[in-house]
């Protein structure tokens, strides 16, 4: 029998634990086909690379989008070439739990576990993503109090009230951190008159990237192509600036957070008045946004440790319970068996 194995196969970054090992594989949710004969030509780190500097004969794809599988077939070569990166730890036939997003429908989680299952996984057990961050997050989501987790995503944010290892209230949004992206290039393009990449967005959202004002400080170079001459051009963005673009899909996600409140019983209000709300997910991070949400609900807010990894971490912890399941038992787990 093989290791277990959890799986967040995230829109942005796909990251893969080891039972007993921690978590072997933390690489983009990228792959680059060659369309003369569809054959793979990098998967990961390697295909983020070559985003938007591939030829016509190539296209460097992210093949789930919205926390969704978008092309199923490359999200199949994708997790098949990541599991064999960690077949030196002699992984063979593994049971796996992979997460996924709170509110998507039974056809997209049988796309989820048809993924998985086609690369040698002998059994998939699936946990809500909100779920899988509290329990990375360090909550003790068995007992009978409410948390509340906010995990903002490369292509989701997902928000839930968790007790007893059950979600009482929860919502799912496709506003999160490449939505973000977006914005920072349509930005770019209406202030300077410049078109980048996403990529290059993206690094400048890491770099500088705040919603509050006074939340960060500093420049970024960006560069691209001018739209006025079509030369290679460059300007340097102060970070104040980024509240323009980013500020408003910060906005959409606090509404969402007050209306997940607002549908709370007022049991777990309580709880949730004394404990605050625990953010998770890698665009948590953007300065200030603790802040927002903060001023906002009128809660103490404070961000995990290391919250990128918070789901994946999670869901690791969570393989304890396949066993739960396999026998039967009584015990409340968070996973549901699904193949």
């Amino acid at each position: 029998m093989g290791a277990d194995i959890a799986i967040d196969l995230g829109t942005s970054r796909t990251r893969i634990y080891l039972e007993n090992k921690g978590i072997m594989v933390d690489e983009p949710s990228v792959i680059t086909v060659n369309h003369e004969n569809d054959s793979i030509v990098a998967v990961g780190e390697e295909a983020y690379r070559m985003l938007g500097r591939t030829s016509d004969r190539f296209s460097a794809i992210y093949p789930l989008s919205g926390g969704v599988i978008s092309d199923l077939g490359l999200v199949e070569a994708m997790i098949s070439t990541f599991l064999k990166r960690v077949t030196a730890a002699r992984i063979g036939m593994p049971r796996a739990v992979a997460c996924v997003p709170g509110e998507i429908t039974e056809v997209e989680k049988r796309a989820v576990v048809n993924a998985i299952s086609c690369c040698g996984i002998r059994r998939v057990c699936l946990i809500e993503e909100p779920v899988a961050a509290a329990i990375g997050a360090g909550v003790d989501i068995s007992s009978p109090h409410g948390s509340f987790v906010v995990d903002i995503g490369g292509g989701t944010t997902d928000m839930a009230v968790i007790s007893l290892s059950g979600i009482a209230v929860s919502r799912s949004v496709k506003q999160a951190g490449n939505i973000m992206d977006d914005e920072i290039m349509k930005y770019v393009k209406r202030r300077y008159n410049m078109l980048i990449g996403k990529r290059m967005a993206e690094d400048a959202k890491k770099a500088i990237g705040c919603v509050v004002k006074g939340s960060a400080i500093g420049k970024y170079r960006i560069k691209g192509r001018s739209i006025v001459t079509g030369m290679p051009a460059w300007a340097d963005m102060d970070a104040e600036e980024m509240i323009e673009p980013l500020r408003e899909t910060a906005d959409i996600i606090v509404g969402h957070i007050q209306d997940v409140l607002e549908e709370t019983p007022p049991e777990l209000i309580g709880d949730i008045h004394s404990d605050g709300i625990i953010m998770t997910g890698g665009a948590s991070q953007v300065a200030g946004f603790d802040k927002l949400i903060s001023a906002a609900t009128d809660l103490k807010v404070r961000v995990a440790e290391n919250p990128a990894d918070c789901v994946v971490n999670g869901c690791g912890d969570s393989l304890r319970f396949i066993d739960i399941i396999r026998k039967n038992d009584h015990g409340v787990s968070p996973i549901t068996d699904r193949y």
